[in-house]
């Protein structure tokens, strides 16, 4: 399941660590304040971007395996210079070989902007394997269906619901989740006794931002895809948006879900 290429990960990088919620992030760093060393698995880890971005929370002594399987983006990872990080890249089809990826001294398993691409088959799947080896989970940037666009257009909400719609495809791993996700995985987690601290972690893309045009040409290509939107409406819509940009304008918030699922009792 190649979905996304290293230069549109790059992009979005810088707008996952500020869209983050902290707050999660604070009770993951504590859950682990006292260890002097780490071993995570982060599953569908494209370049390493959660690595970047959370290593430096997390106890000195770090080993990450990096599960993709797209050896293009496993081949860009590198380990941060600033803590005692190893990395292991594992190229894995996850659909087939989840529990391989499992295997092992693990103390947390990680990933981002994944859940909304599985199916409800496969989370069960995989919340049912962290169960049975008492792993903590910590999952961010999890698409929950909110999007608003500025200024108003009055094609937003039927390109909006289109996006969604979309969003619920096979992406690799049977009918998607989509917005459903993160909601689904908590229910799952708190069913089978876990803790679990959720905050949005929602994109505020500026009119400069490079990414913002990607997005809208985004939310069109979905709602080209689908049945339902005359081709001459999601034309106008997407040159109205982009003549905004052109000319400085436009506020473009996606909303995110982070959660962290920890069992009562640690291993």
């Amino acid at each position: 399941m190649t979905m996304f290429s290293a230069g549109w990960l790059q992009r979005r990088e810088p707008h996952d660590r500020l869209a983050r919620d902290p707050d999660v992030l604070k009770v993951v760093a504590e859950t682990f304040r006292s260890d002097a060393a780490i071993s995570v698995v982060d599953i569908a880890c494209g370049t390493g971007a959660m690595m970047r971005a959370i290593h430096d929370v997390l106890p000195m002594h770090q080993h990450w395996r990096l599960v993709d399987n797209d050896l293009g983006l496993l081949a860009r990872a590198s380990a941060p210079a600033d803590r005692d990080v190893r990395i292991s890249p594992m190229p894995l089809d996850l659909d087939r070989d989840l529990e391989a990826a499992l295997d092992g001294p693990v103390d947390l398993v990680v990933t981002s902007g994944f859940l909304d691409l599985v199916s409800e088959r496969w989370l069960d799947r995989l919340v049912t394997e962290l169960a049975v080896r008492n792993l903590p989970f910590y999952a961010t940037l999890s698409y929950d269906g909110r999007v608003e666009l500025e200024p108003w257009d009055e094609a937003d909400r039927a390109m909006v619901s289109a996006f969604n719609r979309h969003q619920t495809l096979d992406k690799g791993f049977g009918g998607a989740l989509g917005p459903e996700a993160a909601a689904q995985a908590v229910t799952l987690f708190r069913r089978l006794g876990y803790e679990v601290t959720i905050g949005p972690a929602d994109w505020a893309v500026e009119a400069s931002a490079a990414i913002h045009a990607e997005l809208i040409a985004g939310l069109a290509g979905a709602a080209r895809e689908l049945v339902g939107i005359p081709e001459t409406t999601i034309d106008a819509w997407e040159s109205r948006r982009l003549a905004w940009l052109d000319d400085g304008l436009g506020l473009l918030r996606i909303g995110h879900t982070d959660f962290f699922a920890r069992p009562t009792v640690r291993r």
